[in-house]
């Protein structure tokens, strides 16, 4: 019955699980935009911002 009462290691396996799903989750978005960033040679936020901007504003005018 000590063995069904001992839980000193499961905030640890829950910690490692926590922390593995946020690097998985961190490795997904690094390769999903990487492409982004390797096809920007000039990347600056005022363009950025502006395009955002620019699409934006091209969504919502068209129907």
């Amino acid at each position: 019955m000590n063995i069904i009462k001992d839980q000193k290691g499961q905030s640890a396996a829950e910690y490692i699980l926590l922390f593995g799903g946020v690097i998985i989750i961190a490795l997904v978005a690094l390769q999903i935009y990487s492409n982004y960033f390797s096809q920007s040679q000039n990347f600056t936020a005022k363009e950025d911002a502006q395009q955002i901007r620019n699409n934006l504003t091209n969504k919502t005018t068209t129907p």
